[in-house]
């Protein structure tokens, strides 16, 4: 080797320990910066004739089909935890077998003082009692459903939030699909505008599960699971218009709910649609599906509560259109119109307590046009009969069956228990498996330990190369000397 070799190779070996020197230390600072990839130093030989090292670029460390099935495992958590949170809140409002505010408390409540007046019917104080009892009882079914209705505003809210969140993901993601294939162009580190997009992709990802296609100078395409072109070039457009409130009777099929455009045109929201298996699918289906079968039930229950008590049979006292003890907003319940009852069951005025509060009616009739017989307790005993009288109950999560008014509560509440026991357990296999796919991932990104032993070994390699120069010169000023 000549001297001049000698040389050449010293000095790109020292390039070559110093670029490494700074990856190495980009990797130690960023140990926990979320969606960093590790680099590492392409080094070869310089070839062709010349001695030494070529120094090239700065290349990230990431496993695409690893990546792939993180995201993956991502948007399945997400899913989980919408659908979750549904059923979590929806246990909370009609309550739980413990729950001594629960809709089937009420209504035990309601039976026992059914059967403290029936004893006393000529008492005031368990006439009034029973008043407030049933009271109680329709609050709770018409909480439940506002809750339910507060759900479902949600749900369209984050559907809207979540579609100006795609958007504007998209548009940053072409930006940054721009300024990648001009650094790669120009031969410039591009590993932290990769860093970028990556995440950006994870976060589209989440709310609409995406397919990622490399396009040519680095560029990237994005489809979703369904097919949709979200990114190919230009960015697609989401569109949707989100209401201020919901109503039991506002849907998707008739108009009154927004459903989902990209670039203009209408896409399905379904398990089968484009927008498949991320966040905002599931929000639509808390909107359009969960909270329509919830709010049927609990319009069965109201339904079923105010036709035991509204029959001319048993209060002949009634008309075949006048109001019972529970109405529709103080009105006859048309079963036409069933609806959204849940939310506008109302106690009887004339023996609400709030109302006109005269609570003898409920043992001598309704319309009664003066307090009759106070110890005749006959209608109070139709009332205890009408509760535990089989009637048949039809709703989409309830199913068909003859059920008396306990056991229609009772499998309203273990209805959505059910649901949300089976939603944690969803969610817990979610995040197990997405755990276990992030720890792998997490695997090939930087070890501190690793990258230490990376600069000791670098730090050798310069003084190697610090010496070789050293000798160098030393043999030169010997020549010089001669």
């Amino acid at each position: 080797m000549s001297i001049t070799s000698a040389l050449n190779s010293a000095m790109t070996g020292l390039t070559a320990a110093g670029r490494s020197t700074s990856v190495v230390s980009e990797n130690l600072s960023n140990v926990l910066t979320p969606g960093y990839s590790r680099r590492s130093l392409a080094l070869t030989s310089a070839g062709d004739g010349f001695s030494g090292v070529k120094v090239g670029h700065v290349q990230r460390i990431n496993d695409p089909a690893l990546q792939s099935s993180v995201r993956s495992a991502n948007s399945e958590v997400g899913v989980a935890e919408v659908k979750s949170a549904f059923f979590g809140r929806m246990t909370e409002l009609v309550g739980s077998a413990d729950d001594p505010y629960s809709i089937t408390q009420r209504l035990t409540d309601f039976d026992s003082g059914l059967i403290e007046v029936i004893s006393r019917p000529d008492s005031g104080p368990r006439l009034n009692d029973l008043a407030i009892q049933a009271e109680e009882l329709v609050r709770s079914i018409a909480d439940a459903a506002e809750g339910l209705r507060n759900q479902r505003t949600a749900a369209d809210r984050a559907i809207d939030v979540q579609v100006d969140t795609v958007n504007q993901s998209l548009e940053k993601l072409q930006k940054l699909n721009a300024k990648i294939a001009i650094s790669q162009s120009t031969g410039s580190d591009s590993a932290s505008l990769l860093d970028q997009r990556d995440l950006l992709i994870d976060e589209v990802n989440k709310i609409i599960p995406v397919k990622v296609v490399n396009r040519d100078r680095g560029q990237v395409a994005l489809f979703s699971e369904g097919g949709a072109v979200l990114l190919d070039g230009q960015a697609a457009e989401l569109s949707f218009d989100g209401k201020a409130d919901t109503l039991p009777y506002m849907t998707l099929g008739n108009g009154l709910l927004s459903g989902l455009q990209i670039n203009g045109i209408d896409v399905a929201t379904g398990p089968g649609g484009p927008i498949r298996g991320g966040t905002l699918a599931a929000q639509f289906e808390v909107r359009d599906v969960l909270t329509v079968e919830a709010q049927e039930d609990l319009d069965a229950m109201a339904k079923d509560l105010i036709e035991r008590f509204q029959d001319p049979a048993l209060d002949p006292t009634l008309t075949a259109t006048d109001p019972g003890i529970f109405t529709d907003q103080g009105a006859f319940f048309d079963p036409a119109n069933t609806v959204g009852i849940a939310n506008r069951i109302e106690l009887n005025d004339k023996i609400a307590m709030q109302g006109q509060a005269e609570t003898w009616r409920l043992r001598d009739g309704l319309n009664a046009a003066s307090p009759g017989n106070a110890g005749d307790a006959t209608l109070l005993r139709g009332y205890a009969d009408a509760l535990d009288a089989k009637r048949t109950v039809s709703s989409v999560g309830l199913g068909t069956a003859n059920l008396d008014a306990s056991t229609l509560s009772a499998n309203l509440l273990s209805r959505f228990a059910q649901s949300e026991n089976s939603a944690e357990q969803n969610v817990a296999f979610a995040a197990a498996t997405y755990t276990e796919m992030y720890q792998r991932e997490l695997a090939q990104g930087v070890d501190s330990d690793a990258e230490l032993q990376n600069l000791i070994v670098i730090e050798k390699v310069y003084q190697a190369n610090a010496r070789m120069i050293s000798v160098v010169d030393e043999l030169m000023e010997t020549l010089l000397r001669i």
